[in-house]
């Protein structure tokens, strides 16, 4: 961040509420929650030279972040399916080997993975065999109910 990029700093005080709190421009306030977003950004740093308390800028930056959030989030996660790559035909596998002969597979299926990103930037992965679907139904639709 330059210097030039702070040149609105400190805050232009608007005038003060009956409460005796005093209102800033928000145009400078914007600047300055946007600043607060920049990487290597300290918020501490940047309330310090805008004159105003560091606590009442987390909150400022939070509330915007929220409404931010808010606005972007999807109503339902998105769930991707992961599908397991399709065998190889006989007639395939056979082709390039010699005379030996191939054998299918007896092991059992691999689990099925599902992974999904949720709005408030929580990764969840959950990993379940066939006869787990009742399972991942009840998880989604507690999930779904917070």
């Amino acid at each position: 961040m330059t210097p030039d990029d702070l040149d609105f700093l400190p805050l232009k005080v608007t005038h003060i509420d009956e409460g005796g709190r005093r209102c800033f421009d928000p145009e400078d306030k914007r600047r300055l929650i946007e600043a607060c977003h920049k990487p290597g950004a300290s918020v501490s740093g940047l309330a310090l030279k805008a004159g105003v308390n560091a606590n009442q800028l987390r909150k400022w930056v939070k509330r915007e972040y929220g409404q931010k959030a808010d606005a972007h989030a999807p109503a339902f996660v998105p769930v991707v399916e992961v599908a397991a790559p399709r065998p190889a035909t006989l007639e395939a596998l056979a082709a390039p080997m010699r005379a030996e002969t191939v054998r299918v597979s007896q092991r059992p299926p691999l689990p099925s993975r599902l992974t999904a990103q949720l709005p408030n930037g929580v990764s969840l992965e959950l990993e379940c065999m066939a006869q787990d679907t009742a399972l991942l139904k009840a998880m989604i639709d507690t999930l779904r109910a917070r």
